[in-house]
């Protein structure tokens, strides 16, 4: 067997994996060989707001074969932590640092393992545990047909649901951003069926509020529904519906910007209000950061027609988070949560108030946060985040997983698929964990159809994007990776976000093309009995709740990991490659055929190429 000095994910040389709870007792162990002649051996350790490493002295423990273990105990308060480890010896003293992975080597030169330590008393609810979401862009998916009033004239009413959304962003009525399907809150009740039929309990919308534009970004007024959308009374029956259905439903908080158009700064002067732009004597004006009033004032990655809010601004957090504000306001509607929009562009002591505003409604309303990269160790506005140490977000978006995901189905390199869950698992607080939203395609990215069927790109040329798409060859395979994706989706550690339409086999590259209606009686029916057939897997495996991830093959290839609780498991296995892959199933288990599996034959589990198999399995005695 061959040894290493240290490694982060192995229990041989940790009394725990991953993150700790402040106070927690931890046993690390460093590994030597006798012939390294050593003296004495050091924990460097150091929180993230200092600047220097201290040393801990890691006395000598017991032999393994002719290794010596090195070992100390430590506690921590609540932080982010960096630690390493130093050793003296006949022939001069050297570091053991981290070298890619977990894994720690010899080296003359330091570098260091994370450490998160969050809230001894950090909980996160247990509803959406081994849940499935579904999120819906609610202009695009379902119309009830019903003719709703006051809807401003200066938008363009599409009447051909099946028409391509508009790219091209010009002064007509028709043009990017002012084109509505009529996608409304009763056409979602209608299919209320559906979504239930897809083993959802989790509905997250995408901005509700009144807004100029469809996707809603660019909030007019947090306190009324956009009257295309309907009314404040039709999502409360909405949300009363769900429950039935055991759905629970989140809404879109976009709180670092606001429209121009808005009541609160009304450049356009649509509303009675005395907006920010209108007035410095404005109650807004101090929301906004104002350079030269009333043209120059800073907004969100320079688009003047979102005007950046001032979120420390006392009237504004009040606004936002007060016992009246917007936050509480529709908790008390019957939502469950919030997902915060740029949630890394939001001040600390904001997302502080944010999270106190809305576990004041209830431990269990969920708090999600839009974070794009490793959100344990997150630098924004040049400082350190700390949204998942308990006095924050719930959990995030995977955006890590997610691109994982397919750059091992478009590349393959299975190791570093495994290696970025495993640094998740490491990082985040496992209460966050299990509720990652575990999306591969969001109103923010192009079709996981299109990723995964096609070669071409088109970066920023929306001209070539609307012509584009996918022959029936691309298409063929990329459903058939659509399918190993989503297998991955659903199984893998936290809460698969299945974005509307990409279970019919809608396709279309980045915004607006990724936006289109559902297109009812022209799903692939194939595949969208494959996710509802899946979703029933999901939702009626125990092992998804909480249940541990055990890696068991990283080819370049072949994906395989188990997860498990006391009783047993799921063993899911992928191959992305186009010949047959074959590998030994682990043998302290008994395996079971699942509607989903292929051949098991004397202890090997077969896998076709472009395949799949999920299989049952209990632990033997």
């Amino acid at each position: 067997m061959q040894y290493y000095p240290f490694d982060s994910r192995n229990s041989l040389y940790r009394s725990k994996i991953g993150a700790l709870a402040e106070g927690e007792t931890l046993r690390l162990r460093l590994l030597l060989h006798n012939d390294a002649k050593v003296h004495n051996v050091y924990l460097l350790i150091k929180n993230d707001n200092e600047s220097c490493f201290k040393e801990i002295s890691m006395p000598g423990a017991e032999w393994l074969e002719d290794y010596r273990f090195y070992e100390c105990e430590i506690a921590l308060d609540e932080g982010l932590y960096w630690y390493g480890f130093k050793y003296t010896s006949d022939y001069g003293p050297f570091f053991v640092s981290k070298s890619g992975g977990s894994r720690g080597i010899v080296s003359h030169e330091f570098s260091s393992w994370q450490q998160t330590v969050f809230k001894k008393d950090f909980k996160t609810p247990d509803w959406l545990d081994g849940g499935i979401i579904y999120q819906i862009f609610p202009d695009r998916f379902s119309s009830s047909g019903v003719k709703v009033k006051n809807i401003p004239t200066d938008r363009f009413i599409c009447e051909d649901w099946s028409k391509q959304p508009e790219f091209r962003q010009t002064d007509a009525l028709c043009s990017l951003g002012n084109d509505y399907y009529g996608g409304d809150l009763k056409g979602i009740e209608k299919k209320l069926d559906y979504i239930a039929s897809l083993g959802v309990n989790c509905i997250y919308l995408n901005p509700i509020f009144e807004a100029h534009s469809n996707h809603r970004y660019n909030t007019a007024d947090y306190f009324k529904i956009d009257p295309s959308l309907g009314t404040e009374k039709d999502l409360c029956r909405l949300t009363k519906k769900a429950e039935k259905y055991g759905i629970s439903i989140i809404l879109d908080g976009v709180f670092s910007h606001t429209g121009d158009d808005s009541i609160y700064f009304n450049k356009q002067g649509r509303y009675s209000s005395v907006g920010a732009y209108q007035s410095k004597a404005s109650p807004y004006h101090n929301w906004y950061k104002f350079t030269d009033f009333p043209d120059k004032y800073e907004a969100w990655w320079g688009v003047p027609t979102l005007p950046e809010t001032n979120e420390n601004n006392p009237s504004f957090t009040e606004f936002i988070t007060g016992e009246n504000g917007v936050i509480r306001y529709w908790l008390k509607k019957g939502i469950k949560g919030w997902r915060l929009d740029v949630a890394d562009e939001l001040p600390d002591e904001f997302l502080d108030r944010i999270r106190l505003a809305v576990k004041s409604e209830g431990e269990d309303k969920f708090l999600l946060g839009e974070v794009w990269e490793d959100a344990s160790n997150k630098i924004s506005y040049n400082r350190r985040r700390r949204f998942l140490r308990g006095e924050q977000l719930d959990s995030v978006m995977n955006y890590p997983f997610a691109n994982a995901i397919v750059d091992f189905l478009k590349c393959g390199n299975a190791e570093q698929l495994c290696d970025v869950v495993l640094s998740v698992i490491e990082n985040y607080p496992p209460q966050v964990t299990r509720l990652l939203m575990n999306h591969i395609g969001t109103h923010d990215t192009a079709r996981i159809l299109t990723r995964l069927g096609s070669n071409q790109v088109y970066e920023n040329d929306r001209e070539s994007q609307s012509k584009a798409k996918l022959s029936e060859s691309e298409k063929e395979n990329g459903i058939r990776l659509l399918k190993l994706a989503a297998v991955l989706q659903y199984t893998l550690p936290g809460v698969p976000s299945l974005y509307y339409g990409d279970e019919a086999g809608l396709e279309g590259y980045g915004d607006p093309f990724c936006r289109a209606t559902y297109p009812w009686g022209n799903e692939n029916a194939e595949l969208l009995e494959f996710y509802k057939s899946l979703g029933r897997f999901r939702r009626g495996c125990k092992a998804f709740v909480s249940g541990e991830f055990v890696p068991v093959i990283t080819d370049d290839n072949a994906f395989a990991f188990i997860r498990k609780n006391d009783d047993g498991g799921v063993l899911i296995a992928v191959n992305r490659g186009d010949t047959e892959f074959t590998f030994p199933l682990p043998e302290q288990y008994i395996y079971e055929n699942t509607e989903l599996w292929e051949s098991i034959k004397d202890g090997n589990l077969n896998l076709s190429p472009m395949s799949f198999a999920i299989v049952n399995f209990s632990c033997k005695n």
